[in-house]
């Protein structure tokens, strides 16, 4: 009977120690599904972290491709704008080199010699035309290329001929043979020249 009486003192105290391994227990577990929430949520912000870094990877991509676009945009419009502005400025070139072709001829008319009276005034007709077809080239912005006395410059002009005169400097131009224009800052027909060469 001592034993009963010693067991159920004990009793109060085993069920107090049960409780409390129980409760512990429960406290693992909890702390286990922490654990595993907090391996979880690490996973995971792991993961968020690497697809925000390739987002603002990506943002910056396309930032650049946007940039990229734009200024290739403005460099095509540049482009464009300088093609029309050439295009406007030069648009009359084709004309203006027939004109040129007229302008000689009346030059030739003009140059004749030993003209009778009658030839004379008929020629003083073309000369007044000459003169207005002068002044419509100029204002079209065509000017002439006359160079004689300067050392000949291939963009400007085409050698024909050479001479060896010993007062003239080596290259000098000492005729045109064929008159040169230039249609603003473009060369439509070189000069003819005939060049000093020692």
């Amino acid at each position: 009977m001592a034993k009963k009486k010693e067991l159920k003192q004990e009793e109060p105290e085993l069920l107090e120690e049960t409780k409390e391994l129980e409760q512990d227990t429960k406290i693992n577990n909890e702390m286990l599904k922490l654990e595993e929430e907090i391996t979880n949520l690490t996973q995971e912000n792991k993961k968020l972290n690497e697809e925000n870094d390739q987002l603002k990877k990506d943002k910056d991509d396309l930032v650049n491709k946007v940039k990229l676009a734009q200024a290739e945009l403005i460099n095509y419009r540049k482009r464009k704008d300088e093609e029309t502005t050439s295009l406007l400025k030069f648009a009359n070139e084709s004309i203006i080199k027939e004109l040129i072709n007229v302008k000689d001829n009346f030059e030739r008319a003009l140059n004749v010699k030993d003209a009778s009276d009658e030839l004379s005034k008929f020629l003083s007709g073309f000369k007044l035309m000459y003169d207005e077809l002068c002044n419509i080239l100029k204002n079209y912005g065509v000017e002439e290329i006359n160079r004689v006395g300067q050392i000949f410059d291939p963009r400007l002009e085409q050698a024909l001929l050479t001479d060896s005169l010993p007062d003239h400097e080596d290259e000098e131009v000492i005729e045109v043979l064929l008159k040169g224009y230039k249609l603003k800052d473009r060369v439509i027909r070189p000069a003819s020249v005939k060049i000093n060469q020692k």
